[in-house]
């Protein structure tokens, strides 16, 4: 073929820890994906377990639609530098992130692929929704505290939100020799935040996909409130203290998350009569904004997210 009409070549990117039957499930979906012969595409994991647990699922796994299924191991347990690894392990022109308890739709690569294309942008997000199983506690689809905001597609999308969990990207925007997830951030999170807040900063463009849906599974560990407390403290010491290193804007952003204290406290008082759907949600951003404050005053340290 001549290399005018040569066909962009996707890496698929999963990074997983200790999940091999939700990574068997988004193997399913992702080796699935429709391209139209508009591109390839290859799929990269990375086991972030350095007793390799996910090795056998992979082994076992048909690449269907894809050229191939590349396995790697990050012994160190650190989701940055597994990440990374990946990225290192990737072939394609383009780069493409989803997470191990995710499975896509079957044009979920293409939509992606489409839109990115159609805007010239340096990336795509798309959608990830929740997947209940039948016996999930009522409360807890009513709450809604696991949807995302979305857009029309073609929205360029500011850093508030971007994440890994569904995104394609040019490997232009990711250059040999850099560190692209910072390794800091490997325990706590916050590593793709950070990730995208340089790139925009640099002028990166980002758009949004609201077609390419990814469904996302939650286990019965998620259905408890302290899952939830854990996790949005974390997130919310991760930005306070991003905040602690912005200087002015780092201040400004502080003093919102201070005036949002008493309006969260308010909103979860008010609620709390009224059901478990309706107080949680305010509860729990009162714990971020908390956290945040806590973190940018330097009084609170991060806790690891496994």
């Amino acid at each position: 073929m001549p290399q005018d009409l040569k066909l962009d070549h996707i890496s698929v990117c999963i990074c997983t820890f200790h999940r091999p039957e939700l990574l068997s499930k988004a193997l399913a979906g992702v080796t699935r994906q429709v391209t139209e012969s508009t591109f390839t595409f290859e799929v990269v994991v990375v086991d972030n377990d350095q007793r390799r647990s996910a090795e056998k699922a992979v082994r076992l796994c048909p690449p269907g639609n894809a050229t191939k299924i590349i396995y790697d191991c990050e012994p160190e347990q650190n989701i940055a530098l597994a990440r990374n690894r990946a990225i290192q392990s990737a072939t394609g022109n383009l780069v493409a992130f989803i997470d191990d308890d995710e499975y896509p739709v079957e044009e979920w690569l293409i939509r992606l692929y489409r839109t990115m294309k159609a805007c010239e942008a340096d990336g795509a997000l798309g959608p990830v929704l929740p997947a209940f199983p039948p016996e999930v506690p009522r409360w807890l689809k009513k709450s809604n505290i696991f949807n995302r905001r979305r857009f029309r597609t073609g929205t360029r999308l500011s850093v508030r939100d971007t994440r890994t969990g569904n995104a394609l990207l040019s490997r232009s925007i990711l250059p040999d020799g850099s560190t692209w997830f910072d390794p800091a951030f490997g325990l706590t999170g916050g590593e793709d935040t950070d990730f995208f807040e340089k790139q925009i900063a640099l002028g990166r463009v980002f758009v949004w996909c609201d077609e390419a849906e990814a469904y996302e599974t939650i286990p019965p560990g998620r259905w408890q409130i302290s899952f939830h407390i854990k996790k949005f403290f974390i997130i919310g010491a991760v930005y306070g203290e991003n905040l602690r290193k912005s200087s002015f804007s780092g201040f400004t952003g502080f003093l919102k998350t201070l005036v949002s204290v008493p309006v969260w406290s308010i909103a979860f008082f008010a609620l709390l009569p009224f059901g478990k759907h309706l107080w949680v949600p305010p509860f729990l951003k009162l714990t971020y904004s908390v956290s945040c404050i806590l973190s940018y005053c330097g009084l609170s340290s991060k806790k690891n997210r496994y």
